[in-house]
């Protein structure tokens, strides 16, 4: 069974993609991290294409290693003879009978508390997983490779940087807390920069800016989701330091349709910020607006930075979208609220569906 609010996400997704989600049909996508949040979307956003949306369907190999947990798809079962799951871990080259039209490397360690506890497997995983990726795109003849960054690529931005453009060369430390995570990002761009120039590879890069919503898992210790938790287990919602720190969030299916937008362009070689610049909020602002979603009865705690998690957060993150919407047409449409608002009913739903279990 799919819960409604991913149903209705997985429809969404797919009226924004239709124009450009003709090219997969007949084609095959290889997808690595494809059992994570972002990959679970893309490959359920093709199996609901394939059901009649497409003159033939695509076919997907989800590739995972399961790191950070077990589940094919995060989101559903997956029952589309199309798709097929391959356990493999990214770090190792692929098998020379593999074939791929596009091919998305969305394999990664997002969280800051997991990337601290896997340095060395995230710089890994991104570094090696994109060469194998544009190494197997050269001889294959690929059309399409998509590099998921991130935004933390650009460290603590300069005041002036914010809004913040494609073109700010960043304010990261390569050796800093955090420096597994940004610089495997920044160096995972460098390659596709080259393999493009080098070898005509036909890669785009997207730099996501704190992407949420049904999915995620509540122990993922990223912001929305730890506010969940705590709030349905009756705790305070825990805000690190003063909570002056700023994001901007971007509900997922605006995200799922920026990145397909930008894997099935025309255009390669180039990096797109994704995600929402209506509404740049601190963190304590963002603690009232989920508390509010609880409709009351949740308190708001200031706390300290836990010891496992990494020092050095950069201050603001906004990002400039004039990039993308005048190349790929790309205009978010959740606001912040509803997208909490939906958020919060399926971790609701999933977790009493979890302690009925018990």
């Amino acid at each position: 069974m799919i819960h409604p609010i991913v149903a209705e996400d997985i429809d969404r997704i797919v009226e924004g993609i239709s124009d450009q989600a003709q090219k997969l049909s007949g084609k095959t996508l290889l997808i690595t991290g494809g059992a994570g949040f972002i990959g679970s979307y893309i490959v359920a956003t093709i199996a609901a294409l394939n059901r009649g949306r497409l003159p033939a369907p695509c076919h997907v190999i989800s590739m995972d290693n399961y790191i950070t947990g077990g589940n094919k798809n995060l989101l559903m079962e997956i029952t589309d003879p199309n798709i097929t799951f391959v356990t493999h871990d990214v770090r190792l080259p692929f098998s020379a009978e593999l074939r791929a039209d596009f091919l998305v490397h969305a394999a990664g360690v997002a969280s800051p508390l997991y990337y601290k506890k896997y340095p060395l497997e995230t710089v890994e995983g991104t570094i090696f997983g994109i060469k194998n990726l544009l190494e197997h795109a050269k001889n294959t003849a690929a059309q399409s490779v998509l590099f998921f960054s991130s935004s933390e690529i650009y460290g603590d931005p300069d005041p002036n940087f914010i809004p913040t453009p494609e073109t700010y060369k960043g304010n990261v430390s390569c050796v800093g807390p955090r420096s597994c995570y940004d610089e495997s990002k920044r160096l995972g761009e460098t390659y596709c920069s080259l393999y493009h120039s080098l070898y005509n590879v036909p890669v785009n890069t997207v730099r996501p800016f704190n992407v949420f919503g049904p999915g995620m898992k509540l122990n993922d210790y990223r912001v929305i989701p730890n506010f969940f938790l705590n709030g349905l287990e009756g705790k305070p919602l825990p805000v690190h330091d003063k909570g002056n720190q700023t994001r901007s969030f971007c509900y997922v299916t605006d995200a799922i349709i920026g990145f397909f937008k930008v894997l099935l362009a025309d255009k390669h070689g180039e990096a797109y910020n994704v995600g929402n610049a209506e509404e740049e909020i601190n963190m304590r602002a963002l603690a009232d607006k989920v508390a509010d979603a609880f409709g009351g009865g949740v308190t708001i705690q200031l706390v300290s930075y836990p010891d496992a998690y990494p020092t050095d957060e950069p201050r603001r993150r906004c990002p400039d979208l004039t990039k993308i919407k005048r190349d790929l047409g790309f205009s978010p449409k959740i606001d912040l609220k509803t997208g909490i608002e939906r958020s919060l009913q399926w971790f609701r739903d999933q977790r009493n569906k979890e302690m009925a279990k018990l």
